[in-house]
């Protein structure tokens, strides 16, 4: 961290989100807890780039379903209490009245404890669901530079894909002139009419100002007490709001190829094509960068394995990550990704697919543009994602584009 840069900085990473759209993913889970690109969680993104930033005393704060969020987190995200770093998990304690989060922005009202605990100068509030690298530094320097009591971290989308976020309108500087949440009618950049200027989800707040505008939002009745919905066009109309344009990060280890990856998987079919930008030669997105590592807990499983087998000897592996435990037996498998102990028997086809833990693929079975959750079996000779009817049938769920999902603990037959 540059010796410039102030230390007394506290993160604060926003997990209390349902997430419906991952359904059935979320059926059982928080959305930041959802296993993505075979060791990891959601979680370990937004956690990993404040961490490698330098940045370690950090909360998060959970609500729903949180129950492997927090073993996830107490197992894997240990710090050094010998240097007064933290990575602990706060659930909802209702400090002000029986009453879950109202909001992003409420969330962090009723844990304004912390703050003051604490006693930061400036407060990164992240959400906790994205798959991207980042360094935090440079957005506090260029939030540092500007003297803004928020500054809000903002990447071009296609204007098609805009009305999914909050849309930043800035002039010939770094100011926001406008903040729209989630409009049906944003307006494009000066300079591509094509694209729009939206919203990452991740903020750097002066606390200061970030104290006096949770107090005045939890007295507004019109307020739905979100920070992107209702805290930022309030600094807006205040003159002290300015994006971080996310093109501009250099991140250690990052190729041009690479450089500004951000995903919001906040849907199926978002969550599907980030899995398939892992896999290629080059890949989109690169989990083997040595220099801005992704953290997460290790598993204690023996390498995978490719294993011939009678006429179908070794199989066919290509363009796929299989993960720790993982065993192929005489199996085909394209464009995939295998977390950690997932089973492929013989003649048994995998193509476009993401299976979690512990997934079973009997002999001559057929996965394709699927995904498949925890402890799912495919027995022998089955399918899932070829005969889209047959999927209706049996009652899985279909994305927009086609993709099957196969909810946890469920047999295939």
């Amino acid at each position: 961290m540059s010796a410039s840069l102030p230390r007394d900085v506290l993160g604060m990473v926003l997990a209390g989100g349902e997430g419906k759209r991952l359904m059935p993913l979320t059926l059982e889970r928080a959305k930041p807890a959802v296993p993505f690109g075979g060791h990891y969680r959601l979680i370990d993104f937004a956690l990993s780039n404040l961490v490698n930033g330098g940045y370690r005393k950090i909360v998060v704060l959970t609500q729903y379903k949180s129950h492997s969020l927090n073993v996830h987190l107490a197992r894997t995200w240990r710090m050094s209490t010998l240097l007064g770093n933290y990575v602990t998990s706060v659930p909802a304690q209702m400090r002000m009245g029986k009453r879950w989060f109202l909001g992003s922005a409420d969330a962090l009202l009723q844990n304004i404890n912390i703050i003051d605990d604490e006693e930061p100068s400036y407060v990164f509030a992240f959400g906790a669901d994205h798959i991207y690298r980042m360094d935090p530094r440079q957005m506090l320097e260029h939030h540092l530079s500007t003297g803004a009591g928020v500054t809000v971290a903002g990447i071009r989308v296609p204007i098609g894909e805009a009305p999914s976020f909050g849309v930043i309108e800035r002039g010939a500087t770094s100011l926001i002139e406008n903040f729209r949440e989630k409009p049906s009618d944003p307006k494009p950049t000066p300079d591509d009419p094509s694209v729009a200027l939206v919203s990452m989800g991740n903020y750097v707040f002066t606390t200061s100002v970030l104290l006096d505008l949770l107090h005045a939002d939890s007295l507004r009745d019109d307020s739905r007490h979100d920070v992107g919905g209702d805290l930022i066009p309030s600094l807006v109309a205040e003159g002290q709001a300015h994006v971080y344009d996310f093109t501009e990060n250099e991140v250690p280890g990052v190729t041009e190829r690479e450089k500004a990856y951000w995903r919001d998987v906040g849907t199926i079919d978002s969550y599907f094509d980030a899995h398939m930008d892992l896999v290629s030669v080059d890949p989109v997105f690169n989990l083997y960068n040595e220099d801005w590592p992704i953290y997460t807990s290790s598993y204690t499983a023996p390498p995978a394995k490719v294993v011939a087998v009678a006429e179908h000897g070794a199989g066919d592996v290509a363009d796929s990550i299989l993960s720790s435990g993982v065993v192929i037996s005489g199996g085909y498998v394209r464009n995939s990704v295998l977390s950690p102990w997932v089973r492929v028997e013989p003649g048994a086809i995998i193509e476009n697919a993401v299976l979690l833990e512990n997934v079973r693929i009997g002999a001559g079975a057929q996965v394709r543009n699927a995904i498949l959750d925890k402890n799912v079996v495919v027995e022998a000779g089955a399918s899932v994602g070829v005969d889209p009817s047959r999927d209706q049938e049996m009652d899985l769920t279909m994305s927009d584009n086609g993709i099957t999902t196969v909810g946890k603990n469920v047999t295939i037959r």
